[in-house]
């Protein structure tokens, strides 16, 4: 019996790029190209004449704006969308805002060498438009025009001075996460945790895409540095090609940075970020697991639970792939499985309840 193969319809102003995702895509046993377009304009026809699994998308084009068609595309027919974006400063702030209007994820283009460059990336864009292809596609929450905190209440979170230096909140996340990280940060008050931060994120984006969260939340919202405290009411992101770990110089914690291999295929790991919270925070942690393809970070959070962390992980309904959060609970890696939208409550009640032992003591 023959299996269904995922259709694309490639979207770029180039013939050569068109002519090597073709190439690329057709390569595989399991997809096929059913047709490719110039502008978004020859893409909306083709759409209805193929109707396509997924679509590859340029992000600057002709006749109309790549968001602007994405934009208009989500609200009118959701499908999965690939960015195809230049590993420019501009283009990572377009890749990203195209994650916010609801694209699934994104290829950065070569910048010399197009033709070789991108046959390199065969297996990465096929496992993307894999992933795409079995996403759940979410309804986008626009936002760039969020007021910083959304709706959260302008409360102080803690009742205890030592709560915020002493608790950390760890968050790991990858396909579809950049949205949801947000969506987790924004109701945080300034006077929160630490928070550090895993996101599957290519060298180039990460100082964007903290820049983003920084104008967006009440907390500060950084790159993090090697070796820096890490200090209450900051979060940090790993930047793209580093791991991020969690370490104590005296009674401070401090993020550090390293080049090391790849775990679980990716740089940086949540596995790697989580395993170093289990060793210095302990009870003292807040793990949680958000959308993504794979396994990463589910046996790290497991060993954050063993070392007394609370942990939590996003439900597969919030989710745009729910990969890492099932891999996480099917291990018995976690205490509380939450909606998307309900994680930030579920983690500031736990807070105010740790908190409020604590001042009986």
């Amino acid at each position: 019996m023959s299996v269904k193969k995922i259709k694309v319809l490639c979207v770029d102003d180039s013939a050569l790029i068109r002519s090597v995702m073709t190439e690329i895509i057709n390569s595989q046993s399991d997809m096929t190209v059913v047709g490719t377009a110039a502008d978004p304009l020859v893409a909306r026809d083709l759409i209805k004449v193929t109707n396509p699994d997924v679509l590859t998308l340029d992000v600057e084009m002709p006749r109309m704006d790549g968001l602007e068609f994405l934009e208009k595309l989500m609200r009118l027919r959701p499908m999965p969308v690939v960015m195809v974006s230049s590993l420019t400063e501009r283009g990572s702030e377009i890749a990203l805002r195209a994650l916010e209007l609801g694209a699934i994820d994104f290829v950065t283009k070569p910048r010399l060498g197009v033709r070789d460059g991108l046959l390199n990336y065969t297996e990465l864009i096929a496992g993307k438009i894999r992933t795409a292809a079995s996403a759940r596609i979410q309804p986008s929450k626009h936002a760039a025009a969020v007021r910083p905190g959304g709706d959260a209440p302008q409360e102080s979170l803690l009742r205890s001075p030592l709560l915020s230096t002493e608790k950390l909140i760890i968050i790991g996340a990858s396909t579809g996460g950049t949205e949801a990280i947000r969506e987790v940060l924004q109701p945080l008050p300034p006077d929160s945790p630490g928070v550090m931060i895993a996101q599957h994120m290519p060298a180039g984006f990460t100082r964007s895409f903290a820049q983003r969260l920084d104008g967006l939340c009440r907390i500060n919202v950084k790159e993090a540095e090697h070796g820096e405290r890490v200090l209450p009411g900051y979060a940090y992101i790993a930047p793209g090609g580093y791991h991020l770990s969690l370490g104590r110089s005296g009674a401070n914690y401090v993020a550090h940075l390293d080049q090391e291999p790849p775990v679980n295929r990716h740089r940086p790991s949540i596995d790697v970020l989580f395993d170093s919270a289990a060793k210095h925070a302990g009870k003292n942690a807040i793990g949680i697991i958000l959308t993504g393809m794979g396994k990463d970070g589910a046996e790290g959070l497991l060993r954050m639970k063993r070392a007394g962390a609370h942990t939590l992980a996003q439900d597969e309904a919030s989710c745009v792939v729910f990969g890492m959060p099932r891999e996480a609970i099917a291990l018995g890696a976690v205490d509380d499985v939450s909606p998307l939208s309900e994680v930030s409550r579920r983690v500031l009640a736990h807070l105010r309840t740790f908190g409020e032992r604590t001042n009986r003591v």
